[in-house]
């Protein structure tokens, strides 16, 4: 049986998914973040099938979302996304270590994994975490300054007006360069990845993390079963029930 149960982490409200006979046992733990305007209970598909697998999964609610809304409409939630992204990475080290304490995580065998808004968690937290054994981006995206740019881009062409002076864009961007990927590839160093991402993905673009995955490539030579990129030529932005079950696959193979 799997049991579901409710958290609340220094007032980060998460579901906590495991089997019920090892539930109190140190289990292989999979962090899984949601994407941007869902929740964590829009997870759960995901979480049932890697706890049927023997994991642990958890699924916290990123600040202004589900539990910790506070009723910003989209717009407003969108000028908002870098600091929501930066805040969920940095509310990750809590998390691991509320559970590391309490002696549920198996030592050394943790994976994270989310998609959109929570695939970019993911690979922003590889640059700052070297306890991620492995991890999932799903059609997330390395490359935080180039994305940043491209979303001021986008409001500047529909003739919107960021709640930001010039200093402020600048100095965000600055802060992103800390968690870009992109710009620190060797902060991978050489840990099973996985990415997911479909090609008509018109929210966030494949191209940039395709032409990632290819920079990094070469430094997997030795181990080249510890990186791979899955292409669905037809998907948009939604994850396929091909992404769910390779995903599963995935950490099967590698925590």
């Amino acid at each position: 049986m799997i049991t579901i149960q409710k958290d609340w982490v220094n007032d980060i409200p998460l579901l906590h998914v495991a089997k019920q006979s090892e539930f109190s046992q140190p289990l292989p733990t999979i962090f899984f973040i949601h994407g941007f305007t869902s929740a964590k209970e829009h997870n759960l598909h995901f979480a049932y099938l890697l706890a049927e697998k023997g994991y642990r999964v958890l699924l916290p609610d990123v600040m202004l979302h589900g539990e910790r809304h506070e009723g910003l409409d989209e717009m407003v939630l969108s000028t908002r996304f870098w600091h929501m992204v930066i805040h969920t990475i940095e509310e990750l080290q809590d998390l691991k270590d509320y559970y590391s304490t309490n002696g549920l995580i198996a030592e050394g065998r943790i994976g994270l994994t989310g998609s959109s808004m929570g695939g970019i968690v993911t690979l922003g937290a590889l640059t700052q975490y070297n306890w991620i054994t492995t991890a999932v981006s799903l059609m997330g995206s390395p490359t935080y300054v180039g994305f940043a740019n491209a979303q001021i881009n986008q409001f500047k062409r529909r003739g919107l007006t960021l709640p930001m002076t010039d200093e402020e864009i600048e100095e965000q961007l600055n802060v992103l360069t800390r968690y870009d990927l992109s710009l620190h590839p060797d902060k991978v160093n050489n840990r099973p990845l996985m990415f997911w991402h479909g090609k008509q993905d018109t929210v966030v673009p494949y191209e940039p993390t395709f032409t990632f995955f290819k920079t990094i490539y070469p430094a997997y030579k030795d181990n080249p079963d510890d990186l791979r990129f899955i292409s669905e030529e037809e998907a948009g932005h939604k994850v396929s029930r091909k992404a769910l079950l390779e995903t599963t696959k995935w950490f099967q193979r590698h925590l």
